[in-house]
């Protein structure tokens, strides 16, 4: 199980699934969520200046790319950088209502996105998600 989640997304109903779903499964003992790209740079920009360096770090991130302020896209483009070379070890799942055969190659050029899925989540797709991440540790 994982210790923490990040849910990255500006549906409020998408979050709230999420959360329910993962905590239904057992997935992850918490999930927090962040309804942008750029709250989600925060909440890490946070982590990396706070005095408590024992915080936790999301261990994986889900990540709408269709959202206002900061899309997924330019969320990854910040997140791999070497400004965030500390949490970007951290695998994004890319969580759209859109499969795009654009957005499917795009994600290719991020080795950090290991999976693409379709929107809502569910508990079949997790317990998919809990064996790719069993065989990449």
């Amino acid at each position: 199980m994982l210790e923490q989640i990040l849910c990255i997304d500006d549906d409020p109903i998408t979050l709230m699934l999420c959360k329910k779903v993962i905590s239904k499964s057992s997935f992850s003992h918490e999930v927090i969520t962040a309804q942008n790209g750029e709250e989600a740079l925060h909440h890490f920009n946070t982590l990396k200046y706070a005095k408590d360096k024992n915080q936790r770090k999301p261990e994986l991130i889900f990540l709408d790319l269709n959202m206002p302020i900061m899309g997924g896209w330019e969320f990854l483009d910040h997140f791999t950088s070497s400004d965030y070379k500390e949490f970007n070890s951290a695998p994004v799942i890319v969580l759209s209502s859109t499969i795009d055969p654009e957005d499917l190659a795009k994600a290719k050029k991020y080795p950090i996105i290991i999976d693409f899925l379709s929107k809502p989540i569910t508990l079949p797709m997790l317990e998919y998600l809990k064996k790719k991440i069993e065989q990449q540790i």
